[in-house]
């Protein structure tokens, strides 16, 4: 594998193309869902964006932990877990959760899917960058529909499942709020730890029974989406990133 390949113009364009085009291809799926008041277009490709910078900012963090643990050992599968599912959260809670527009319980889940969707999109671009380097097409085509139909849907997974409980408690108070936050990440810390051990430790021997429990776990997000969005509209509502009240006539006016 020579350096001039790997580092080719060409190269690099396909295997960001390979990575962006199916986490685009999700992005738009999941916006249906909020069709009715979408959410400003700058702000979605901001949250992409940004997860795609996690993703360079995970990696360096997940080297690092690499060093000190044994290879394919849960503790070291758990914390780059942990370290992925901190950096999207933190990115979006900086750039959206803490705006103006975030201002009913469904964007929750489009934010957080929509960075988890640009976070997907760097990693896979990054696994596709090798076999595409070697000249690899079957490899390459292997890899970017086992990346589309398993990683990206692991991210949507692990953060739709944090978006839809930061939307059931969207009208509770901060407190409640805080902790539901800690138990979703939690959730999502775990989820991603077993997919993780599914396809290092394992060998792939648990890998179409945890294939089978995201597709479940999405399809289960998909139909609390349908109860978020009947959510009905409270009187009082104390914003987590102003902490002020909103009345009912507020509320009224962006239903």
């Amino acid at each position: 594998m020579s350096a001039n390949l790997l580092l080719s113009p060409s190269t690099l364009f396909l295997a960001l193309l390979g990575g962006i085009l199916p986490a685009t291809f999700w992005l738009w799926f999941w916006l249906k869902e909020d069709r009715l008041h979408p959410e400003p277009r700058g702000l979605l490709i901001l949250s992409f964006v940004v997860g795609m910078v996690a993703t360079a900012v995970a990696f360096p963090l997940e080297k690092f932990a690499a060093d000190y643990f044994t290879a394919g050992s849960l503790p070291l599968l758990s914390l780059w877990a942990l370290i992925e599912e901190v950096v999207k959260f933190a990115g979006i809670y900086l750039v959206a959760l803490r705006t103006k527009y975030f201002d009913e319980p469904i964007d929750a889940v489009i934010y957080l899917i929509t960075i988890a969707l640009g976070f997907a999109a760097l990693e896979n671009a990054l696994f596709l960058f090798s076999p595409l380097g070697m000249g690899d097409a079957l490899g390459t085509i292997t890899l970017s529909n086992f990346r589309f139909i398993g990683a990206t849907l692991l991210h949507v997974a692990a953060s739709g499942l944090v978006g839809v409980i930061l939307a059931l408690m969207f009208y509770k108070h901060r407190l409640r709020r805080f902790i539901g936050a800690l138990v979703a990440l939690s959730g999502a810390v775990v989820l991603h730890t077993l997919f993780n051990f599914s396809i290092i430790a394992s060998e792939g021997r648990f890998l179409y029974v945890v294939f089978i429990g995201l597709w479940i776990l999405v399809i289960g997000i998909l139909l609390a989406c349908e109860k978020i969005k009947r959510l009905a509209l409270r009187s009082h509502v104390e914003y987590p990133h102003t902490g002020r009240v909103i009345t009912k006539t507020y509320l009224k006016e962006i239903s």
